[in-house]
């Protein structure tokens, strides 16, 4: 399935939550979010997936209000943004590029102050509301310590427990795993599921494919600003799609072949490799209907050095490598 093709299937949402329509972001004369397409469906976990630099974070920080699109419509909850935005912000919660409290209070006093700045809310459960947050992420022990002492995962956490203060329609998690050991990752993945159960529809931003996997129903991928895929997670992990794997030492020619005979768009690999028992391997999403004996020969042809030729079922980081051209970070 082309990267095409998975956008028209992600196109098809019902009832998004989150929808953009040429949504575009320039810095001076560097274009960061080159006219997107967003469609977040309600009730699902959406994955929002990309190299650093790609974008994610400047989209997320323009859906929430906190920059201004150059250019395009974002409409969160059915309206319009910036236009509505404060009367969509109470119905979201979000933890977004890190938690930020103040390290000389306590997890609990950090929480009631952030609580009673929401005019949306009753003083009178702030008390219960605070305690359930703290419980939900597995904090209630910690509660009573200063911030200034928490690791980087109960950190993160805490953020957490903020954006769950109150029952929010849409949660949008910045990499909400990171510094979290596999308990606290475990335990993050249940509370993600949870609150779908209750209705939330959860928009995740993160670089663990192995997690993304396991909580999302649905995931976009995004490269250089612009939207190479998004669909379901099976139409975007590639339900038939197949992958080329070419092993060679020729790769600059052997890019040149593929992009010769329609495999790769000019400059959609870079000069991205990674390496299969010593040898460089270039990883292409083969359509249905392409005839691999074709590429064999074409490369030969070429004069290209194969030391392996295949053609495999892609997972969701051969594609993603496949999309982006580079490489999936499992370490931050």
């Amino acid at each position: 399935m082309s990267a095409a093709d998975l956008q028209t299937a992600g196109s098809a949402l019902a009832d998004p939550v989150v929808q953009t329509h040429r949504l575009t972001k320039r810095f001076g004369a560097q274009t960061v979010v080159d006219g997107i397409d967003l469609s977040v469906p309600r009730g699902s976990v959406f994955g929002f997936l990309g190299p650093n630099g790609s974008g994610k974070t400047t989209t997320i920080r323009i859906l929430l209000g906190l920059a201004a699109a150059t250019s395009g419509e974002v409409h969160v909850l059915g309206q319009a943004i910036p236009r509505h935005l404060p009367n969509v912000l109470p119905r979201v919660g979000a933890l977004v590029e890190g938690p930020g409290f103040y390290p000389f209070l306590s997890g609990r006093a950090n929480l009631r102050r952030l609580d009673a700045a929401d005019r949306f809310v009753s003083p009178s459960t702030r008390r219960s509301r605070v305690e359930t947050a703290l419980e939900r992420v597995g904090l209630s022990h910690a509660a009573g310590k200063k911030v200034g002492a928490y690791s980087l995962g109960m950190k993160q956490r805490l953020g957490i427990a903020n954006a769950l203060l109150t029952h929010r329609d849409l949660i949008v998690l910045d990499e909400p795993t990171n510094g979290l050991d596999p308990q606290g990752t475990r335990e993050v993945r249940h509370l993600v599921r949870s609150l779908t159960a209750e209705g939330t529809t959860v928009f995740v931003s993160s670089h663990l494919l192995a997690e993304v996997e396991q909580i999302c129903s649905h995931v976009a991928v995004l490269r250089a600003g612009r939207l190479v895929a998004q669909g379901t997670l099976d139409e975007v992990r590639g339900a038939g799609q197949k992958l080329l794997q070419v092993l060679t030492p020729d790769v600059e020619l052997a890019h040149q072949v593929l992009a010769g005979v329609g495999l790769i768009a000019e400059g959609q690999l870079h000069d991205h490799h990674d390496y299969h028992d010593g040898s460089p391997r270039i990883s292409v999403p083969l359509p249905a209907d392409f005839p691999p004996d074709r590429i064999a020969t074409a490369l030969v042809s070429a004069g290209v050095r194969i030391n392996g030729f295949s053609v495999e079922q892609a997972g969701l980081e051969d594609l993603f490598v496949a999309l982006t051209g580079e490489g999936f970070d499992v370490v931050q």
